[in-house]
């Protein structure tokens, strides 16, 4: 028994330091290097790019090795990119548990941004729906940059006559948020009484759209100052936070989209229906630990244990999902909205707006060029 004891002491000491070192690994912020210059002679384009974790600070530009279209690939001149708050997690390196996947110390990739819009200016062999002059838009890492290479298979589509290249840009990440969100996860029907909460955020203006689009009852959450603009997207109602704490109504909900993580969770159970679902898209990115991953993993532990349920949600790019809003976009049924454009260079201006958390739509990258 004694010796039980002992090795049961040892497994004790060895995983406090295990978490320990794991701990520093994780939080350690490694110093910023020099560039590394492109070899002479290769084509280059500008990118923004971070080499360590920082402010915004952190980004710069820098001129890196223009991508070639491979086997399968197709080569984009972006003409536009949005920002997402993913983009600014990956600057900060917070919470500290996603540096375990973007890497220790300092990022493995220096590139930024998801969301693009552009034309094709190459295609590699074997490509058979794309060709040069295409306008296209879709998602691939590195988009804060002139140049992308996509290949044909992943999330590549033809951009939609009526919109522009910017409000393509805008709908990837936080459109399809928005969809698997309310349609898959809320499981949204004809009829359901839905509240927005963050409806004038880059994700919550589509969300509006998309629970009215699936036959929702929509009440959507936001200042006084963006009550029209919400109202113009299809709610049925509006809710001026700053005047009125929905949690304290009488409405009940069937599904509430929670973009902003204003309240604590068990406070949403006031207004929601007995069987009714919370899903959690956004929340607040204080703690360098945990930050927005708090209250997934508070709806993870309570769950189980009420008739209302508590959803985490992280959205998949998936071709049929991409498709249905390029159609819903085609036929004038979604309209991204833009708060902001900024220049490439202006990145780390963009990123502080965004992290302020007033943004009214989205906000755009404008990458002009021939």
């Amino acid at each position: 028994m004694r010796m039980l004891k002992r090795i049961g002491a040892v497994i004790g000491v060895l995983l406090v330091l295990g978490i320990g070192i794991l701990a520093v690994m994780l939080s350690h912020n490694s110093p910023c290097p020099a560039a590394a210059s492109p070899a002479p002679g290769a084509g280059t384009m500008q990118a923004m790019v971070r080499r360590c974790y920082g402010a915004a600070d952190v980004v710069h530009a820098e001129r890196l090795p223009r991508p070639v279209a491979g086997p399968g690939q197709v080569l984009v001149k972006v003409q536009a990119a949005s920002v997402n708050p993913l983009d600014w997690h990956y600057v900060h390196g917070t919470p500290y548990l996603m540096r375990a996947d973007a890497g220790f110390g300092a990022p493995e990739d220096p590139q930024l941004g998801t969301d693009y819009a552009g034309t094709v200016v190459a295609v590699g062999p074997g490509v058979q729906r794309f060709h040069p002059g295409d306008e296209v838009f879709g998602a691939r890492n590195g988009s804060f940059a002139e140049y992308v290479v996509v290949r044909e298979d992943r999330t590549i589509l033809a951009k939609p006559a009526n919109v522009s290249f910017a409000e393509a840009a805008a709908v990837p990440v936080a459109a399809l948020t928005a969809l698997q969100a309310l349609r898959d996860k809320g499981q949204v029907h004809p009829g359901d009484k839905v509240l927005i909460n963050g409806a004038s955020g880059g994700v919550g203006t589509f969300a509006v759209q998309l629970a009215r689009h699936l036959g929702a009852d929509v009440t959507g959450v936001c200042s006084g100052r963006s009550a029209a603009l919400v109202a113009g997207l299809g709610a049925d109602h509006v809710i001026d936070y700053t005047r009125e704490d929905f949690t304290r109504g009488t409405q009940r909900y069937d599904v509430i989209f929670d973009a902003v993580g204003s309240h604590p969770l068990l406070e949403y159970r006031r207004v929601l229906r007995p069987h009714g679902r919370v899903v959690i898209v956004g929340g607040p990115s204080t703690g360098n630990w945990l930050g927005p991953l708090a209250a997934p993993l508070e709806a993870i532990v309570i769950s189980p244990f009420l008739s209302q349920k508590f959803l985490p949600f992280l959205a998949e790019f998936n071709a049929p999902d991409m498709q249905y809003l390029q159609a819903l976009m085609a036929q004038g049924q979604l309209r991204p909205v833009i708060d902001r454009h900024y220049g490439l260079a202006q990145v780390p201006e963009a990123l502080r707006y965004l992290e302020q958390g007033h943004a009214h739509g989205k906000v755009i990258i404008d990458i002009p060029g021939p």
